[in-house]
């Protein structure tokens, strides 16, 4: 679909044009007057020949020209035939705002199908949605909505929006957004925040959000762009999206709320507890360079600072440097640098003997610095400490923490504004890229926070932000074959039909075929056959029994371990055969030297498919400590990926023991991500895998696919 026409109209078409003072079909109106919209802008509405002055026509067929952009402000139950008539015309797209859609179907299901409008109006909603998206896929007619707030194209001066708007002045971030009230308090938030274009687009009904993005990402002074999602989405599409950011240079901040539910496959093995759908989704968000942010605060103040130009980082082993005056101020922020693993510089001898020359002697020199207040107001000397601290060759970035109260004027505003000319002179002069960010969010002065972003200096509200900004800011560039590659893989995946779970023997077969490392066994008929099989693997055993309906052996009492006499093994196949499950099979597996034990787990029923590498056996859903790489993922990602979980020391050697072969144990996670893949599988979990010093081997495995 060709989003152009909405984000840049020449003509503008209200249905349901009114001067009723609370429609939406009037505020509209009054929106693009107050814009300054410079195209014709016509109502439609059978009962009116003029609204505020504009012409009003009876239909959209009737007007004297094919508008680009259709506002529709009517009931539900009209929109569907409205979109039908601005289709058939050829117009650019359209705007729906209203409720009573899909959402009261998704609604109903929520609360049990219960709703105190009744089914009825819920049925009907679905029905209505069904077919804009119907009407929209057949004329290639782009709908934002409906249950949505539209679109404000600022550099366009076109307001299809049907709320209130302030003065508003253009600047670089673009916000698409599921939630119409987030819209709504981002077009009145003043801290700094200048908007290029907000898009308000409800349930999606066409295009998905991630379209969106992909429009604005080529859209000429776009800096950054902020998305709030609500649900997943087009996995596929939105790869390609965060792709064109990353090619043109346009960084994300997301926000997605709902942490679903795991798909079901994924729920019913040890994968779901550590490797539900956010989690997922939150991988893919950080694989693409992209910000996640913890609530709609930090996902404004995220794109607000990713919006400033400024250098990425260019050496991984320099980070950052926090400048204040107080001594409270450079405790908080140690504390909360450290919560989020943000590491701080150590600064230089050199940087140390400079510092003493610039600061009092009641400062102490260190990281945070606290340069006290007693230098305030002393341009020279502030600008001197930045550029300072700033040039240390272990410094990649540097905050500095700057309130400013609202409402000053006189000789403390002017006091003020001299530390503000100490930062910004401070800024130019030093080697690394500098922010700023109040202590608490009401101390950022909207004027003095754009004054910083139009020389290059984030300015973000709130000290926790803040160094949430620092941390995004100091995120590399994502890799745009990298995203398609993963796009590629959503498109191998078709989800649907009826889940089916393969018997942990025949799960092993799909690994042995791949050539993967499994350890020794095989079905038994019989006691007698289980006595053959333990003379034939020597030692010690292990005793399962393998059915589609048991997963997690050792919970249910199908496993015996570390069987070693004819007694001991009849007794234990007498055991588990007594278990009567449907389709039960006793397996006899040689026991695998004892390791560290991993889980290994791929599966395609997320946003897009996964790989899931954590602390494996028993101890899976207790740690939940687990890395998800989107797939597909070679063995040095996963190798990576490993070595970054907090159980690393059990793998790569720590308080006395051995490293072992995480190479090998990486190389197996690999190719299980790629047997997913390439055999249409659900979900393939190995746990545990056992890493030795030399080697990793599969010890239990589980498997399932989907049948039409």
């Amino acid at each position: 679909m060709d989003l152009g026409r909405l984000l840049h109209p020449r003509s503008v078409a209200v249905v349901g044009a009114t001067e009723r003072e609370d429609s939406y079909a009037g505020q509209t109106l009054l929106n693009l007057a107050s814009a300054g919209f410079p195209g014709p802008v016509w109502g439609v509405n059978p009962g009116r020949t003029e609204v505020y002055g504009r012409p009003c026509f009876p239909a959209l067929s009737e007007l004297p020209e094919t508008p680009d952009a259709v506002v529709v402000a009517i009931p539900a139950a009209g929109v569907p035939a409205v979109i039908e008539e601005a289709g058939a015309l050829g117009c650019g797209g359209a705007v729906v705002y209203g409720a009573g859609f899909g959402e009261m179907a998704a609604g109903a299901a929520a609360m049990g199908g219960r709703l105190t409008a009744g089914g009825g109006e819920a049925t009907a909603g679905a029905e209505y949605e069904r077919a804009l998206h119907a009407t929209a896929l057949r004329h290639g007619l782009p709908i934002c909505g409906p249950n949505g707030n539209g679109i404000v194209a600022l550099h366009e001066r076109a307001a299809l929006w049907g709320d209130a708007l302030p003065p508003l002045e253009a600047g670089r971030v673009a916000l698409v957004s599921q939630s119409g009230n987030l819209a709504v308090n981002a077009l009145t938030t003043r801290r700094g925040l200048r908007l290029h274009t907000v898009v308000s687009c409800g349930n999606s009904v066409a295009p998905d959000p991630a379209d969106w993005v992909l429009e604005l990402a080529g859209e000429r002074d776009v800096g950054s762009i902020a998305l709030y999602l609500e649900g997943d989405g087009d996995g596929e599409r939105l790869c390609e999206a965060f792709a064109r950011c990353a090619e043109n240079g346009v960084r994300v901040a997301v926000l997605k709320v709902g942490a679903s539910a795991a798909g079901s496959a994924a729920a019913a093995a040890h994968t779901g507890a550590v490797a539900g759908d956010q989690h997922v989704f939150r991988a893919l968000v950080e694989e693409a360079g992209a910000a996640w942010a913890a609530d709609a605060h930090e996902l404004l103040e995220l794109a607000k600072a990713l919006a400033v130009p400024g250098p990425r980082r260019s050496r991984p082993e320099r980070v950052l440097a926090v400048l204040t005056c107080s001594g409270g101020d450079s405790a908080l922020a140690a504390d909360e640098a450290e919560r989020l693993g943000l590491p701080l510089a150590r600064l230089g001898a050199q940087t140390r003997r400079r510092l003493r020359e610039l600061v009092p002697r009641a400062a102490t020199i260190g990281n945070p610095l606290d340069y006290t207040a007693l230098i305030w107001g002393e341009v020279e000397t502030l600008r001197d400490i930045v550029a300072a601290v700033g040039d240390d060759p272990a410094v990649e970035r540097v905050l500095v923490l700057y309130d400013q109260p609202v409402g000053i004027d006189g000789a403390p505003e002017q006091s003020w504004a001299a530390v503000r000319e100490g930062i910004l002179a401070g800024a130019t002069a030093s080697g690394a890229p500098v922010m700023v960010a109040a202590t608490l969010p009401e101390l950022l002065d909207d004027a003095a926070a754009a004054r910083f972003a139009a020389t290059g200096v984030p300015a973000v509200s709130g000290l926790r932000t803040g160094l949430a900004c620092a941390a995004a800011l100091g995120r590399p560039a994502a890799d745009p074959a990298r995203l398609r590659d993963i796009a590629a893989t959503r498109r191998s995946a078709a989800p649907g039909g009826r889940i089916d779970w393969l018997p942990e023997h025949e799960a092993k077969e799909l690994l042995r075929a791949a050539e993967m490392a499994v350890v020794e066994g095989r079905t038994v008929d019989g006691e007698d056959d289980a006595v053959a099989a333990l003379a034939e693997f020597g030692g010690s055993v292990a005793v399962k029994l393998a059915a589609p309906s048991v997963r997690h052996k050792s919970d249910g009492g199908a496993l015996v371990l570390d069987v070693r006499a004819e007694d001991d093994l009849r007794a234990a196949h007498r055991r588990l055969t007594a278990l009567g499950l449907d389709g039960g099979r006793v397996v006899v597996e040689r026991m695998a030297p004892p390791g560290a034990e991993l889980l290994v787990s791929a599966r395609s029923d997320a946003v897009v498919p996964c790989l899931v590498v954590g602390a494996g056996g028993v101890w899976t859903e207790l740690l939940a400590d687990a890395a998800v790489i989107p797939l597909p993922a070679s063995p040095e990602r996963v190798e990576e990926a490993i070595r970054a979980l907090r159980a690393a020391p059990l793998f790569i050697g720590g308080r006395g023991r051995p490293a072992l072969d995480v190479a090998a144990a990486a190389r197996l996670a690999s190719a299980a991500g790629e047997l997913l893949l390439e055999s249409g599988l659900e979900l393939t979990e190995l746990n545990p895998v056992v890493v030795h010093q030399r080697g990793a081997i599969a010890v239990d495995a589980v498997a399932a696919g989907r049948t039409q």
